[in-house]
């Protein structure tokens, strides 16, 4: 399945209807996924949700009208901010400026391409089959189609670290084997979802009120190893965390196209953490993602 033709469909449509207010189930719809698979798609392979890209996109090309003497209250309203405020504030936010401080520094200069690339080198999967198994910890309730949908997972990891939930997790848990299991879970078509961050358990007998649970069905799936890199150094692992990401970009926007397999929708793709992603001079991880033959 050729997942980076079908983004870069969505893309055009966005472009296209920029102006207009773009709902996320029309720009779904020129997919051809579901709503839930689309935005999962769409975020892992540029690294932000649906509706965030569309607001970055348009504060992109309002850019170029601002140095055309426009007035920033119109140019505003045509791409759909409601007021000069809403508008500044939006802007200030992605490039670090208002929008006259902008133009100022810039000083004639108007860079209209913004890439949002994270790049990567990837190793090669392994096909395997995994039978069914639980797993308990700690999570957040996420709506996919939301602007925020990255960012709140990002704080939940900020949050997971600092009040050390893993070590509160291993002690009550006490899990077989000390590896971490990190997944999404639809709840529902409109883009519900639990974000979960645990441990594989035999059972759910240790659970805690304040912990979430999921059983993650039997499947198939593609298995890739991210490339080593050293965090030994590196506290906050944001080598590592571009490293994941650029893995993830290239499974869906290069590996799905050419591979026979499409994407299994009726399982649960998720990232495997174990001794070898604590701090070392070869850090690595595994993403596991659902897969079944093309016919």
């Amino acid at each position: 399945m050729n997942y980076r033709k079908d983004i870069e469909k969505c893309i055009e449509f966005i472009e296209e209807h920029i102006k207009e207010d773009i709902t996320i189930e029309e720009v779904a719809n020129e997919s051809g996924y579901s709503l839930y698979h689309f935005c999962r798609v769409f975020s892992l392979c540029k690294g932000m949700s649906v509706m965030e890209y569309i607001r970055r996109r348009r504060l992109s090309l309002a850019t170029a009208e601002l140095f055309k003497g426009r007035k920033i209250i119109d140019i505003a309203l045509e791409y759909g901010f409601e007021t000069h405020s809403g508008f500044t504030k939006a802007f200030r936010k992605v490039f670090g400026y208002s929008p006259t401080q902008y133009m100022i520094r810039m000083n004639g200069y108007l860079d209209e391409k913004i890439t949002f690339e994270i790049g990567g080198d990837i190793m090669k999967p392994v096909i395997v089959k995994r039978p069914a198994f639980k797993v308990a910890g700690y999570g957040i309730n996420i709506n996919i189609t939301g602007v925020t949908y990255t960012k709140d997972i990002a704080s939940f990891w900020s949050n997971y670290n600092g009040e050390n939930l893993e070590s509160k997790m291993y002690e009550i848990l006490n899990p077989p084997k000390h590896a971490e299991v990190g997944l999404c879970v639809p709840l529902s078509e409109d883009g519900n979802a639990i974000y979960l961050l645990g441990v594989i358990v035999d059972d759910f007998s240790k659970v805690e009120e304040d912990m979430l649970t999921v059983e993650v069905p039997e499947a198939e799936y593609a298995v890739f190893t991210t490339t080593p890199v050293d965090t030994t150094n590196d506290k906050e692992q944001k080598e590592f965390a571009k490293i994941i990401k650029g893995t993830w970009k290239y499974i869906f926007e290069d590996w799905f196209k050419n591979s026979g397999y499409v994407y299994d929708e009726n399982k649960l793709d998720f990232e495997f953490y174990d001794e070898r992603c604590h701090y070392r001079k070869d850090t690595v991880m595994d993403i596991y993602v659902p897969v079944r033959k093309v016919k």
